[in-house]
């Protein structure tokens, strides 16, 4: 039943379900997906119980002793604390504030572009480098920044320079390589979700706009980088909400004794204290305090998105 247009919470149960049997194909469809994210992304937050426990394999989870925020304090006191957060988050929000806009950039260039031809070499030439893999990406790094067979210490040198430069040990340029290595490969395949937002838009507006006398640039600012800008939003809450979470593949193979005073975060901490040490309640509770703070910035970053743009994620 309905008052004044609006459905009586007493019916909306039995609304739902009589969406659902309706639909019961679309939600068999869903099925999968919810089971999946159910049995892979819930059911293992039940081991997060470890980061008050001291933890033993042969007691369980269930057996083993509680011990409070024990492993939280060890962590908040550890010498090396501000150090690992400092380059997390260094090296994160060098990645979000480099990274971020030159997709977009990327994005608008190509879609300007009225070759066919050209615009489709251009798209699959820049996203292309998106498949290698992280072994091999760090492989072909060292072997060019190598200060005896790389290219680039050779160029160097041809230009009157010295030729013994170590990139890959220099602890100043890991930052650098790390952020620059990984825009070269995705930002072609960062780039994909913005032409479809472009490919959307009305090419009407820019008719009209070519009859008033605007130019290119013109009508990419006040045309095309608008139709563009919810999707943006919606990037930028994303991307905001994993800044304390740095992938520690690539750190870790890019670290050496030489540039570890940089190249430590707190990924590359986790796997080493709780693969290789085996203290599995230390780094259960750090990993817990790093997934709080993403959370608690995703929030903060969706709120003000929400009040600025009128966009976000829920």
């Amino acid at each position: 039943m309905k008052r004044d247009g609006k459905i009586l919470p007493g019916n909306r149960k039995k609304e739902l379900w009589k969406g659902i049997r309706r639909n019961y194909c679309l939600y068999l469809f869903l099925l999968p997906a919810v089971v999946f994210i159910g049995v892979f992304c819930y059911a293992p937050m039940y081991g997060v119980l470890m980061a008050f426990q001291d933890y033993s394999p042969g007691k369980g989870i269930l057996g083993s002793p509680w011990v409070g925020l024990k492993w939280f304090r060890t962590f908040f006191e550890l010498p090396r604390f501000w150090q690992i957060v400092k380059n997390t988050l260094v090296i994160s929000l060098y990645s979000l504030v480099v990274g971020f806009p030159i997709p977009i950039l990327l994005a608008l260039m190509i879609n300007s572009v009225k070759g066919t031809r050209f615009k489709k070499l251009t798209q699959t030439v820049t996203y292309m480098p998106h498949f290698i893999s992280t072994v091999i990406l760090v492989g072909m790094m060292s072997v060019f920044l190598s200060p005896r067979s790389g290219f680039l210490n050779h160029l160097i040198a041809m230009l009157g320079g010295p030729d013994d430069l170590h990139y890959m040990g220099n602890a100043a340029v890991f930052p650098h390589l790390y952020v620059w290595s990984g825009i070269w490969q995705n930002m072609g395949w960062s780039s994909i979700i913005y032409l479809a937002a472009l490919s959307g838009v009305d090419q009407g507006l820019h008719e009209a706009a070519m009859v008033d006398g605007a130019s290119k640039l013109k009508r990419i600012i006040h045309i095309d980088l608008p139709a563009i800008i919810p999707t943006m939003v919606i990037l930028l809450i994303m991307n905001a909400g994993s800044i304390m979470s740095v992938g520690y593949e690539k750190v870790y193979l890019m670290q050496n004794d030489l540039n570890v005073t940089t190249a430590e975060v707190i990924s590359t901490y986790v796997y080493k204290i709780g693969l290789k040490q085996q203290q599995y309640s230390y780094s259960a509770a750090i990993g817990l305090f790093n997934n709080l703070i993403n959370f608690i910035l995703l929030v903060v970053v969706n709120k003000l998105s929400k009040k600025l743009s009128g966009s976000s994620l829920w």
